[in-house]
This record gives structure tokens, C-alpha cells and sequence, in this order.
């Protein structure tokens, strides 16, 4: 990546941050959460659990399950080990109704599927080739962490839409240090010419059990300035790992359309 495309790619990682901080001011729970406003949205990363016939309801990070009670999206069609970035109004919670075991009753007034994949097989010498090595920008640490059983990354690349770019996490070494993954990013040379941003989840349901302990979970990204390394935390007993859906810190749904 020469330097002028890098300052191109940074410059454009400073407008994203700004983006990126605007949900803060979106509404909270209020302190009286037996009310709510129809005016008032919240957002946030979740997944879909089908229950057939197009039916679903959400599962957030913290545990915490919402039914659709209204939806702008009547033809949305959820898929089994999906994760989906979710616009939503809370209609009514467990305080005020009996909501058959639902912490909320919403209104979903946006939903778009993230792409979800699971871990790759690892492919030794043709990882490079296969998986590839073009560097990515996190723009800040809380955005990648480990959610309901997946790594949920966002991210901003070089893009120029000529090409879907293939987005994967491998697991280089399964036997002697499982919990060591890398994330992967093959753009297929697909010019730079702007900063694009993605998201993706990875089930980690593939990783060993860790029997109720609480273990670290490394995952090295190649970025412009060379490779970082996230250390995350992972228990496969996703309730010790609840996160508060309200902790989420950005709002952009993502600009690149072409990923697999």
C-alpha cells in the first residue's frame, strides 16, 4: 500500500471515527423503563433465531431475547446462525406485560444480515494465496469482541467495487494453541480508490470447550502499520461474556456491499 493511499485510508478512518461516535447520542433506556417512546430507536448487533414460517426473534449479547411484535420489514427472511445489525423501538418489556419469556416487545424499523461465517479451514502454505494478506483498520478496540458465540469484527478497507473482497478467521495452529486465530482479508486487487467499511461474525462454536473457565482469545490483524494482536476474552458459557446491547458504538451499516 503506497502513501499516499494509506494517508487516503486514514484520513477516511478520522471521518468514519466521527460517524462512528454519533450513537452516543441516540436515546438510551430511559430511567423509567416501564414507558417508552414510539419516537425513541436503539441499535444493535443481534441474532436471528428462526422459528419457521418466517418467524423470528433476537437475541442480544447480553442474553436478552426480543420478539418483533411490528416490523417495517415484512419480507425479511431469517436464516438459522445468522447475525443481523438491528434498528429497532421497544413497544413493551418484561416489567409492564407478560411477554411469554421476551425481555422485549419491538418494532424492527431497520434489519440487514451481517456477513456470517465460520472459522476456515486452515490451509498452511496456501493460507497467504487463498485467504490473503491485505491489511484492514479497526477503528477502535470495541470494535471487535466476542458476542452470543461469535467474533464480531467492523472494519474499514481500501475499496473500489470492482470485486467482492473474501473475508474469513483461521485457526493456524487447532492442536497447540487453539485459541489463536487470524483474521483474513483477500481484496482480489480490487483498486483502492476509497475507504469502505464491513462487518462480519464468525461462529466460534468450533473452538474447544473451556469447561466453564474463562480464556483469552488472540486474534492478530494485519493493519497498514503491520500485524496487531486483539486479546479478547472467550468462555463457551456465552452468559459469562454478556456484553450490554446498549454498549454498541456505532450506527453506519456497512458500506461495502460486495463480501463473502
Amino acid at each position: 500500500m503506497n502513501g499516499k493511499m494509506m494517508n487516503g485510508l486514514r484520513a477516511s478512518v478520522r471521518i468514519w471515527a466521527v460517524l462512528l461516535a454519533a450513537i452516543l447520542l441516540l436515546p438510551a433506556c430511559s430511567d423509567d423503563e416501564s414507558s417508552y417512546s414510539l419516537g425513541d430507536i436503539w441499535i444493535a448487533i443481534a441474532t436471528v433465531v428462526p422459528q419457521g414460517d418466517g418467524v423470528y426473534y433476537l437475541r442480544l449479547d447480553n442474553g436478552e431475547t426480543m420478539w418483533p411484535a411490528a416490523t417495517n420489514y415484512p419480507g425479511y427472511r431469517p436464516r438459522m446462525d445468522q447475525r443481523a445489525f438491528v434498528n429497532f423501538t421497544i413497544l413493551a418489556d418484561s416489567t409492564t406485560s407478560n411477554l411469554g419469556g421476551f425481555a422485549y416487545y419491538v418494532k424492527v424499523n431497520a434489519i440487514h444480515d451481517i456477513l456470517t461465517k465460520p472459522i476456515a479451514p486452515d490451509l498452511g502454505a496456501k493460507n497467504d494465496s487463498i485467504y490473503g494478506t491485505d491489511p484492514v483498520l479497526i477503528p477502535q478496540e470495541d470494535n471487535i469482541w466476542v458476542g452470543d458465540g461469535y467474533l464480531n469484527i467492523y472494519f474499514v478497507t481500501d475499496w473500489g467495487g470492482k470485486t467482492a473482497h473474501y473475508i474469513n478467521l483461521i485457526q493456524p495452529d487447532p492442536e497447540g494453541d487453539p485459541y489463536t486465530l487470524e483474521f483474513r482479508h483477500n481484496a482480489y486487487d480490487d483498486p483502492g480508490y476509497s475507504a469502505g467499511a464491513g462487518r462480519v461474525a464468525f461462529n466460534l462454536g468450533s473452538l474447544p470447550n473451556t469447561e466453564g473457565e474463562t480464556v483469552d482469545l488472540n486474534v492478530k490483524v494485519l493493519t497498514p502499520d503491520g500485524e496487531k494482536i486483539y486479546r479478547l476474552k472467550y468462555n463457551t458459557d456465552k452468559t459469562k461474556l454478556a456484553r450490554p446491547s446498549s454498549s454498541y458504538t456505532d450506527e453506519s451499516i456497512s458500506g461495502m456491499t460486495d463480501l463473502r
